[in-house]
């Protein structure tokens, strides 16, 4: 298998040479040039062919917002302008400012993120930083076999038993999930703003993201929708129509506060399939505060974080819907989901929307042959 060519843009030489030696000391990954701006970038583009770029935010002349729409075909493309698909990983600064143009970047057609290594001891240590958070993502963006190693922090989770063969509509929701990671933002840009103010249920959403970035994702999202959304807070009460994203940093869980009666529950209990916050426990905590009757919703991500939550919910007697390969950024989540087993329905993401409304309303599954066919602001 060739190595993935990879182009390097950053404006920082001590950036630039880190990122190259990490990457290249990977023997399936090859850097193929690199650029200390958008501008040089955009103009190295159709003679390097990279299968990939990572891309600094903050930069002259052409910052890596401006970039990444110039590639995508968008204004001020310049020199190299065209409507490239290649993938996009931005580095990003862990701050207030860093996650708003991160959320830009993602917005203009960028894939994903990483952020850089701060107050780190070394060289060594911003190295390990960079090749923990960027090998995978460039792998999984370019559809490589991903390897990870197990951590300490990460306890093994044993998988629920099989679900049963579906042979009617599961119970009707009393709350939807959703769970997501690379590619999340923009899927979730999408799905969320088609749904209506009116939502029967409480919505509650793990989204794999660091601090900061949730609330500004969370402020972001509800600009977007008919929809509140909210960045979650411990012991808030579950009503209809509010969507609680979980912050950076916590799992978010659901708490039963005696019969009916329902809250926000939020923890810093060790990673689940290495993220913190994980689909899995918020999947887990639903199917237990609501007696199986859950809607779970899982859209484009790295991995296989939901897929246990996933097998929980169907095992009693919930709704399962996942996005398809077609659509997803990744299909390692939706994927793990309906390769398990798991999924009533396996849609596009411009068809969750009216799935989730359907399964709300308590109607049956329509066309289900053939959504089962795995593979594939206003």
């Amino acid at each position: 298998m060739n190595p993935i060519k990879v182009m390097v843009v950053d404006d920082s030489v001590v950036v630039r040479k880190i990122v190259t030696d990490v990457l290249s000391a990977d023997p399936g990954i090859e850097v193929v040039g690199t650029a200390v701006n958008g501008k040089v970038a955009v103009g190295k583009l159709e003679q390097l062919k990279p299968d990939l770029i990572t891309m600094d935010i903050e930069m002259p002349e052409m910052n890596g917002i401006e970039a990444v729409r110039a590639i995508r075909g968008g204004a001020g493309g310049g020199a190299g302008r065209g409507h490239s698909r290649v993938p996009i990983i931005m580095f990003s600064t862990l701050t207030e400012r860093g996650a708003t143009a991160t959320l830009d970047a993602l917005s203009a057609g960028a894939n994903d993120y990483v952020t850089k290594p701060a107050n780190v001891g070394s060289v060594a240590q911003s190295m390990e930083s960079v090749r923990e958070q960027l090998i995978p993502k460039i792998k999984a963006l370019t559809g490589r076999p991903v390897t990870t190693v197990a951590r300490a922090a990460a306890p093994v989770v044993p998988p629920p038993r099989p679900a049963a063969p579906r042979t009617g509509p599961g119970k009707k929701p009393a709350v939807l999930v959703i769970g997501s990671s690379t590619g999340g933002p923009e899927a979730l840009a999408r799905v969320l703003p088609a749904l209506p103010a009116t939502l029967p249920v409480p919505v509650l959403l793990a989204q794999h993201m660091p601090p900061v970035f949730t609330r500004q994702f969370a402020q972001r999202l509800d600009r977007l929708s008919a929809l509140r959304v909210v960045e979650a807070v411990d012991g808030t009460p579950l009503t209809p129509g509010t969507v609680h994203l979980a912050p950076g940093d916590h799992h978010l869980v659901v708490r039963a506060n005696g019969r009916a009666a329902f809250a926000t529950s939020l923890n810093q209990n060790p990673p689940e399939n290495f993220c913190r916050p994980a689909v899995d426990p918020l999947f887990r905590s639903a199917v237990a505060a609501y007696d199986g009757a859950v809607l779970g919703v899982v859209l484009t991500g790295m991995g296989a974080d939901g897929r246990n939550g996933c097998g929980e919910i169907r095992a009693a007697g919930g709704t399962v819907v996942v996005q398809d390969q077609a659509t997803s950024v990744v299909w390692g989540m939706p994927g793990a989901v309906a390769q398990a087993g798991y999924a009533d329905e396996v849609l596009p993401l411009d068809r969750i929307a009216e799935a989730i409304q359907r399964h709300l309303s308590g109607a049956a599954l329509l066309n289900s042959g053939t959504a089962m066919a795995v593979g594939g602001r206003r």
